[in-house]
Formats: structure tokens, C-alpha cells, sequence
């Protein structure tokens, strides 16, 4: 689907969502009533310090001004933008800023929701799809916290033993599927339906908190995670 597909099977009665550049920013009305706020990165786009930044500041304002509406994140992005330029103004300090204010934003009532639609790697996907509160996809996504020759590159594993790994662990392995068996996706909507009805739904689920490891355990790609988790929550709160 398209982005203005997407917008328009989200938002059948119309939005005021629009463009600049490569940022997506906008407001719309929920099928049920009331508004929710639409940010986002398209066209496979570099994540910069700049953008980072005004991501990050629209989150904050909406936070500030608007007391309970949910944030939606449209995401079809690249990496990160790893430009000379980009490091020596601290890049990472930025999508850390950008990642802190999609997880303020759930701490204080909004619901933070992600829609993969395209791609996104490594630092970008954290700093955005990864941070909201709930992460879903449509069918050709196809995500990466990290691709195999740059897992190789940093575990100095061999290239093959992690093609091996990936087979059976969805850990090792970019994709769809893979992170979606872990928990990281929450679900992949049809395209076939209408989003608005899927979003929803999926925004009148009750809040349980980060349910990412149970998810992961119960589709068989963390078995361990939530039960570590949990373990390290009591030790850290009861000794």
C-alpha cells in the first residue's frame, strides 16, 4: 500500500495529515471519535539529526498540548543517517532523544502506536518503531535491527554460522516473520480490511504494559526473555 492508501483506509472521513520533506506530521479523527496525532518518516529515508530532532519536538509538543489522544508512527525509513556530519553532532544522542520522548509520551496516558509499513535498520527502527508503545505491520514490510554480514562483522562470527542460526532462531534473522515471532511485532494487519477498523480495535486492547517478552515466549522466538525479565524486576525491587 501506498502512504496515501494507508491515510485513507486509516482515515476514511479525511485528515489534515501532511508532508515536508521526508517527515510525515499531521491530526486526524478517530472512526469512534476523538483526534489522534500521525508523525512518521517515508520513502525509505535516512534518519538524520535533523529529522530525529523535529520528530522528537513534535511528540513533546503533543504531550504538552494534548492531554490523552494516541500518537500513530508511519514508518518506511533506511538506517540511520551515518553521515560524517550526522556523527560529529551525535547522532545517536538524537535518536536516544527521539526514542525518550515516543516512551514519555506512553508514560504519561498516550498510546503510542507504530505501523511499519515500508522498512527501517538498525538505530532508526529502534529510535522509532521499536519505542512505541505497540508495534504493527502490513504484509512487505520487511524490518532489521540488524542484517547478517553486519552481525558477522561485529560478533566475528562467521557469515554462514549465522545464516545457520537464523534458520531456527528468529533472533539471528531480519524480517518480518522473525520479528514478529519474537513479540517486537504485535501484529501484521490485512491490507484487504480497512485500518480504521483494526486500529481501532487494537486501541481499545487494555494497556498491560510491554508485553513484547510474553508475546516472544508464547510464539516460540524468546522463550527466555519475559521470564528473565520478570526475574531481574523482583531481584532489582524486593532483593
Amino acid at each position: 500500500m501506498t502512504l496515501d492508501e494507508i491515510l485513507a483506509s486509516l482515515f476514511p472521513q479525511g485528515h489534515q495529515v501532511r508532508t515536508s520533506g521526508s517527515l510525515i506530521g499531521g491530526k486526524a479523527d478517530l472512526p469512534g471519535g476523538g483526534p489522534i496525532h500521525v508523525i512518521g518518516i517515508k520513502d525509505a529515508a535516512f534518519l538524520g539529526v535533523e529529522d530525529a530532532a523535529i520528530l522528537a519536538n513534535r511528540v513533546l509538543e503533543i504531550i504538552e498540548s494534548d492531554k490523552a489522544a494516541p500518537i500513530l508512527v508511519l514508518i518506511d525509513s533506511s538506517s540511520q543517517r551515518m553521515s560524517r556530519h550526522d556523527e560529529l553532532l551525535g547522532l545517536s544522542e538524537y535518536l536516544a532523544h527521539l526514542a525518550k520522548a515516543l516512551l514519555f509520551a506512553e508514560a504519561q496516558g498516550h498510546r503510542t502506536i507504530g505501523l511499519l509499513y515500508g522498512g527501517s535498520a538498525a538505530g532508526a527502527f529502534i529510535a522509532t518503531a521499536l519505542a512505541t508503545g505497540t508495534l504493527v505491520a502490513l504484509p512487505g514490510a520487511h524490518p532489521a535491527v540488524m542484517d547478517l554480514p553486519s552481525m558477522a562483522r561485529v560478533t566475528k562470527l562467521p557469515l554462514t554460522v549465522l545464516e545457520e542460526k537464523a534458520k531456527t532462531t528468529p533472533v539471528f534473522a531480519p524480517g518480518l516473520d522473525n520479528l514478529a515471532q519474537t513479540g517486537a511485532i504485535h501484529a501484521v494487519w490485512d491490507p484487504a480490511r480497512p485500518l480504521a477498523g483494526q486500529l481501532t480495535a487494537l486501541l481499545s486492547e487494555p494497556v498491560t504494559g510491554d508485553e513484547r517478552g510474553h508475546l516472544g515466549a508464547a510464539r516460540g522466538g524468546r522463550p527466555k526473555a519475559a521470564e528473565i525479565a520478570e526475574r531481574v524486576i523482583k531481584l532489582a525491587t524486593h532483593g
